[in-house]
């Protein structure tokens, strides 16, 4: 709906009172003065007059047992997204909270509330993200030492956060990681010239991928779980 249609439905306004208001930068849409009549807003948007609240967007979240082959993106002109597997309304305003590569799969976080995928995201926050990794040949010995200590990235010119490691079996570690820098697990096991075959996320903070979900699948979070972020800054 346009803004400017949107105010003059508000009891006794009018066309020419919304207008008064929006060239008198009075309207603010998500927290943004907006002048613009023809600016389309809908039911997710906040909008406020003179600091009153007129409408409250309620966010949304959502978790998402991402399959592999599909990218962390809303749209994508050559491969299929994890936002296309959401049957929601106004798809395009959700954004992912800490994204996975296109060939690794499990627990994605989706929403619209930009400061609570901030917090998710935070490596100060320190909320963990859990992973089930395989690798090609076996894991080098020294390897979780390594983890443990950080690995200098030469690029960044920075050394990585700690990463505890669990040795589940030859092949297979389990990680806890605070940070997420680009292709950083792969990286970090590219120093022992070991390729990673299979990356799967488990867990960030407290919130685990719910086994019910097949790939593909998503339901939204419960309060807890939202919750449960927002508990991780104020411990920080």
């Amino acid at each position: 709906m346009r803004l400017d249609r949107f105010l003059s439905n508000l009891p006794h306004a009018s066309r020419k009172q919304a207008r008064h208001w929006l060239a008198n930068k009075q309207v603010m849409v998500d927290a943004e003065v907006v002048s613009d009549p023809l600016y389309q807003v809908s039911a997710f948007s906040q909008i406020q007059l003179d600091g009153r609240s007129l409408q409250a967007r309620q966010p949304r979240y959502f978790m998402l047992n991402k399959p592999r082959g599909y990218l962390s993106a809303t749209v994508d002109a050559e491969h299929p997204t994890a936002l296309q597997l959401l049957n929601e309304p106004e798809r395009e305003l959700l954004h992912i909270g800490g994204r996975l590569d296109r060939n690794s799969s499990g627990l994605l976080l989706i929403t619209d509330d930009g400061h609570w995928s901030r917090v998710l995201t935070q490596p100060d926050k320190r909320i963990a993200k859990v992973y089930l990794v395989e690798t090609e040949d076996p894991i080098h010995v020294d390897t979780a030492q390594r983890f443990a200590t950080g690995i200098y990235f030469d690029f960044e010119g920075i050394t990585t956060k700690p990463v505890q490691l669990e040795q589940l079996d030859s092949h297979r570690v389990r990680l806890w990681l605070y940070e997420g820098r680009y292709h950083q697990i792969k990286r970090m096991f590219g120093r022992f010239r070991n390729k990673v075959v299979a990356l799967h996320r488990e867990r960030m903070g407290d919130i685990a991928l719910d086994p019910t979900l097949a790939p593909g699948e998503y339901r939204p979070l419960t309060r807890s779980e939202i919750d449960s972020v927002m508990a991780a800054r104020n411990n920080s």
